[in-house]
């Protein structure tokens, strides 16, 4: 992997507390950086991954009406972990 330098500015009080959480967690505060902006990274894909996931499932739903309700999904939820388990509600219209 390449690494790229790239500057950020901060104010004075946060580059304080960046530097007393390194300093406690015996890291750099290079390496903080780095972590927080892939964490950062990561969960704002899974957002974004999220948001497309039910904007496809809406559209499929303006197609075909298919659905559960929410009251079908808590009957079935409500079983999990008991002898008499049902089966994920099937969808309909």
């Amino acid at each position: 992997m390449t690494a790229t330098a790239v500057a950020v500015k901060i104010d004075t009080e946060a580059k304080e507390r960046l530097k007393n959480l390194a300093e406690a967690k015996q890291r750099s505060v290079h390496w903080l950086m780095c972590e927080a902006i892939n964490q950062y990274i990561e969960r704002e894909e899974k957002r974004a991954s999220f948001r497309q996931d039910a904007m496809n499932a809406w559209e499929e739903y303006q197609e075909t009406g298919l659905h559960v309700t929410g009251d079908e999904v808590i009957d079935w939820l409500k079983t999990w972990g008991t002898n008499n388990e049902k089966n994920a509600p099937k969808c309909h219209q």
